[in-house]
């Protein structure tokens, strides 16, 4: 039996990043979600932070009026973000971890202690036909963790994989793709649906599409960075062709 097909999300989070550093209106997140969906994106993804240092709010409602692909919104589980959520509606939100200090999320969800506070935030959200996605790190615990929460949607951690890549370490690199693929099997088995970003470039990309479990992969720094010189268009269609190679690896 083949791999279900493997989704792309966008993450257009430093185009707004671009935008912010001179406080004006260009370049646009919302015409670089259409262009992404363009070059073959299946969704969006977009992170609004409690500091507001990338995308504004109203990059969020301009994001749900125009884009017809599904939108996922990462967000922080605190009052204002679920409020937010909650009156604009898209199609899933991710909830993450989040401090003022990180340059970028570093880590997965501590789902296990945090259960208390999470639980009326996963309910709140499912109760307004919102898709919940967790984003954890690839063990056991947390995806046992999640499914106890009533999650439907895991997103594996890949940050320590990416790290592992640039260091071009090849017993850590074969350790920590072990481990996420561990992970994405045994989320399945729980019945959750698997997803994974995090560091993720064309470079590493082949080895996580090669995890059959996985059914979508939420990329961004590495597209936008790599539009600098190819363009937003061309950006995802080389990650998507990668991604597609690594997929058709998958035996039959």
């Amino acid at each position: 039996m083949s791999a279900p097909p493997l989704r792309l999300g966008v993450n257009v989070d430093h185009v707004a990043t671009l935008r912010n550093a001179r406080g004006g209106f260009y370049p646009d997140p919302c015409r670089a979600a259409h262009e992404a969906i363009m070059a073959g994106a299946d969704g969006i993804t977009a992170h609004l932070r409690e500091d507001r240092r990338h995308i504004r709010d109203e990059d969020m409602e301009r994001l749900k009026r125009q884009i017809l692909t599904p939108l996922n919104f990462e967000m922080a589980a605190t009052d204002e973000m679920v409020a937010i959520a909650t009156r604009l509606r898209p199609h899933a939100v991710c909830l993450v971890p989040e401090k003022r200090e990180e340059r970028t999320t570093e880590g997965g969800l501590d789902v296990r202690g945090q259960a208390t506070a999470l639980r009326p935030v996963i309910r709140e959200l499912a109760e307004t036909g919102i898709r919940v996605s967790l984003f954890v790190e690839p063990d056991d615990a947390a995806l046992d963790a999640a499914h106890a929460l009533g999650a439907p949607v895991v997103e594996l951690h890949t940050g320590a994989y990416a790290e592992a890549c640039l260091s071009g370490e090849t017993d850590v690199i074969a350790r920590e793709t072990a481990r996420i693929y561990h992970a994405a099997e045994h989320g399945l088995s729980l019945g959750l649906e698997v997803h994974a970003g995090h560091g993720l470039t064309e470079d590493n990309v082949g080895r996580i599409a090669a995890i059959p479990q996985i059914v979508e992969l939420n990329i961004g720094h590495a597209l936008v960075s790599a539009a600098v010189f190819v363009g937003l268009q061309d950006a995802v269609r080389a990650m998507r062709a990668a991604m597609d190679t690594g997929r058709a690896s998958v035996p039959a």
